[in-house]
């Protein structure tokens, strides 16, 4: 619901701004759930095209024709999903004493099962926007953990319920990175195959190497400290204080979840998508798209198409590429002025 004027006064909404308020307590929950609305009624629409690519894959396989050397075994891919599915698991049955079997498996299926919806609606931000929704879909997968486990201690829930969505973070992070990458390996002719080798390779790279950096880093500053504020951990303790509190914005979930389905159904590809991404992202970021797509609209119709491709997009790349290079620079900063300390 809505605050109320006595609400509107408290000191933490005049600390924070009512927009501030506005866009944590409703715009980003029905954000949320228009993303997965919207990539629900896109992957149903798709059933058809996903149903022809298994197939075609099969036949590859299995006539040995010329296309099954670009690409890694079909059986491969299952195995890759069983596994995922055991992996979690054994992170479920490990996190807690009294998790018991059959409460361990379904966490663990729906995790699976989630990995792969998330999969879906991140690769579709990242492609459109470069702009990854992660922690959102960290939260829904959390969200549904501790609700699949009921009748635990508190502890023993949010325990649980953190390492197998941390576990599934880390997956839903990895394929979208790995879909980017097919994606570009596709349009500059790559084998997709020695992409699949090379990410299997290293994905366990990235992980190992966050893990050491953090340790560092709260050494040095504190995890929750000023230094080291960590906010999208205090959001994620925040909803599931709310969820074992009763208070979880499951309306608003549901809410943004239809809207999503209808306007994705409406026949304009990705909208909602697109319209999710408007409600999720703070202002400042979707003030930037929307000046940076009517400089691309002014182009067109001032220097021509052909002016925006070859001389703006590469400009705009440049943007892009400088300021993650400054956000390297500064985290690189912020490891080396730890690792002093």
């Amino acid at each position: 619901a809505l605050p109320t004027p006595a609400e509107l006064q408290s000191p933490e909404i005049a600390r924070d701004s009512l927009v501030a308020y506005l866009q944590k307590d409703l715009f980003r929950p029905v954000g949320i759930g228009m993303l997965i609305g919207g990539a629900l009624t896109g992957m149903i629409l798709a059933l058809p095209l996903i149903a022809g690519a298994v197939r075609s894959m099969h036949q590859a396989a299995t006539t040995r024709s010329p296309h099954a050397r670009d690409e890694m075994p079909i059986g491969l891919l299952y195995a890759g999903v069983a596994g995922a599915a055991v992996l979690l698991f054994i992170v479920a049955m490990v996190s807690v004493r009294n998790m018991g079997l059959v409460r361990g498996a379904v966490m663990a299926l729906c995790g699976t099962l989630w990995i792969w919806v998330a999969g879906v609606v991140l690769s579709e931000c990242i492609g459109r926007t470069n702009w990854s929704p992660l922690s959102g879909m960290t939260l829904i997968a959390v969200t549904i953990l501790v609700l699949l486990s009921a009748g635990m201690t508190e502890p023993d829930r949010i325990l649980a319920s953190v390492l197998v969505g941390a576990a599934a973070c880390v997956a839903m992070s990895q394929a979208t990175d790995l879909m980017l990458d097919l994606k570009t390996g596709y349009l500059v002719g790559a084998s997709p195959r020695k992409q699949q080798i090379g990410q299997f390779m290293g994905a366990w790279l990235g992980p190992i190497v966050v893990m050491g950096l953090i340790f560092v880093l709260h050494g040095a500053y504190g995890l929750g400290s000023d230094r080291l504020p960590a906010p999208q951990a205090s959001v994620l303790a925040g909803m599931i204080r709310s969820i074992l509190g009763g208070q979880a914005p499951v309306a608003k979930y549901l809410a943004g979840t239809g809207l999503g389905a209808l306007l994705s159904a409406s026949g304009i590809g990705g909208l909602g998508i697109l319209v999710g991404l408007g409600f999720y992202l703070p202002f400042s970021v979707v003030l930037t798209y929307t000046i940076g797509t009517i400089l691309r609209l002014a182009a067109d119709a001032w220097r021509g198409r052909r002016f925006s491709e070859e001389v703006g997009i590469p400009i705009a790349a440049g943007f892009i590429v400088g300021e993650a290079l400054i956000g390297i620079g500064f985290a690189l900063y912020a490891i080396l002025q730890g690792m002093r300390l």
